[in-house]
């Protein structure tokens, strides 16, 4: 198999499951539920919603900022702006082809601000992994703070407290484990786990030894605040998802990052990623529908008119480049 033809794969078959899952949706509910879900997005109160599209946007220009502090050790110190309209662009070329943003990012930062590729690359490469670091936090903080929820869970289905903290330990040890094998892989699946691993670990070192790295690390958490800010706005939108607080929107947050990693830009998955996790605390599947549509939509339709403006303005306001 080539390399052109895996590429197109990583790239058709996202968005074929995305569609595929669209099309499943539509077919298994019946009009009035449709009809349901239309309405509740209809009557969503705009404030709201306006709201959450603003702390979005609060974000992306919070790591357009936090990316000078990458840069900066480099020698380099673009404008503002012109990160916030790199940022923007790169988000609007992943709903089209997912990663190609990072790339597109990475090469806009040579054109206009002369900072090599592969030094600009490498500081959204850094980004890339704070990100994951700040996703797996939240998720054990979701799983702290609905602990009793999960247990409860679990019993449902027969398994007790005892067995519960069994499968634990031995999850602990089997990680233990694999940890081991990562650090002797020589080649195959284990070796791209040590690299991945590895470049954690010096993402992690290199913005310890920063000289600015207190403000990376404010605007690191200001960046993942806002993202749960946005799901906070958006539940007072939709009258039964009001009375949700923050632990169940965690859960529900961490199911829409998972679908926004399987399908393109969240294509089809997030809002049913969404409404199921909301659907574990009592709403409603048009409330959760709508919960997730609305956020999907929103979000989707600022990173494109965002994008769109930021592409056409980045050339307009560096002609001397």
């Amino acid at each position: 198999m080539s390399k052109t033809f895996k590429k197109a794969l990583k790239i058709v078959v996202p968005f074929g499951l995305g569609i595929a899952l669209l099309i499943f949706l539509y077919s298994s509910t019946s009009p009035a539920d449709r009809k349901n879900i239309v309405d509740n997005i209809a009557k969503a109160n705009p404030f709201w919603i306006s709201i959450s599209i603003v702390i979005g946007i609060l974000s992306h220009v919070s790591r357009a900022i936090r990316w000078n502090y990458l840069l900066r050790p480099l020698g380099y110190t673009p404008k503002v702006s012109n990160n916030f309209f790199m940022v923007m662009i790169a988000y609007l070329a992943n709903l089209g082809v997912p990663r190609s943003g990072e790339f597109l990012r990475a090469t806009a930062l040579t054109t206009y601000e002369d900072v090599p590729f592969e030094k600009g690359f490498g500081t959204i490469v850094t980004e890339r992994v704070i990100d994951v670091i700040m996703l797996l936090l939240i998720i054990i903080c979701a799983l702290l703070l609905q602990t009793n929820f999960v247990l409860g869970y679990l019993e449902d289905y027969g398994l007790n407290l005892v067995f519960s903290i069994a499968i634990l330990i031995l999850g602990i040890f089997g990680l233990i484990v694999l940890l081991r094998l990562v650090g002797k892989a020589k080649d195959g699946f284990l070796l791209k786990i040590k690299k991945f691993l590895n470049g954690m670990l010096q993402g992690v070192s290199s913005i310890l030894k920063m000289r600015d790295k207190w403000p990376f690390i404010l605007h690191t958490f200001f960046i993942w605040i806002c993202y749960v800010g946005m799901f906070w706005a958006i539940k007072f939108a939709i009258p039964e998802t009001t009375a949700l607080g923050l632990s169940e929107l965690l859960v529900a947050f961490v199911a829409g990052a998972f679908a926004m990693m399987v399908f393109p830009g969240g294509l089809g998955g997030y809002p049913v990623f969404v409404s199921a996790a909301l659907a574990l605390f009592g709403i409603s599947s048009n409330s959760g529908d709508a919960f997730g549509w609305i956020m999907w939509i929103a979000q989707t339709l600022m990173i494109v008119i965002l994008g769109a403006i930021s592409f056409m303005l980045l050339p307009l306001l560096n002609r001397n480049r």
